[in-house]
Parts: C-alpha cells; sequence; structure tokens
C-alpha cells in the first residue's frame, strides 16, 4: 500500500512529500497504535515532534 500512496504523490513539478508513520501509545489501555500522516519534506520535522 506504501508504494502506491509514494508513486501517486511523486510528480515532477510538485513538492516532494514523505509519509510519516508515528507509533502513538494509548492513555486507556497502553497499547501501541500507529497514526500515519502524508506531509511536505520540508514539515517532516514538525509532523514527527508533533507541533
Amino acid at each position: 500500500m506504501a508504494k502506491k500512496v509514494v508513486a501517486t504523490l511523486k510528480k515532477a513539478d510538485q513538492k516532494g512529500y514523505a509519509k510519516v508513520i508515528k507509533a502513538v501509545r494509548s492513555p486507556k489501555t497502553g497499547a501501541y497504535t500507529f497514526r500515519e500522516e502524508i506531509v511536505p519534506v520540508d514539515e517532516v520535522q514538525q509532523a514527527i515532534n508533533g507541533k
């Protein structure tokens, strides 16, 4: 699935995009869930830090 998403976002005349996957721990159960975001390459660090 990731290959298809990345392939459809990549175009020669557009900005580069990256798929950020974060593991987030649930406060109720303690289980981890994964959150996926597609962000521009220059905003990857902000997405990872949660800002």
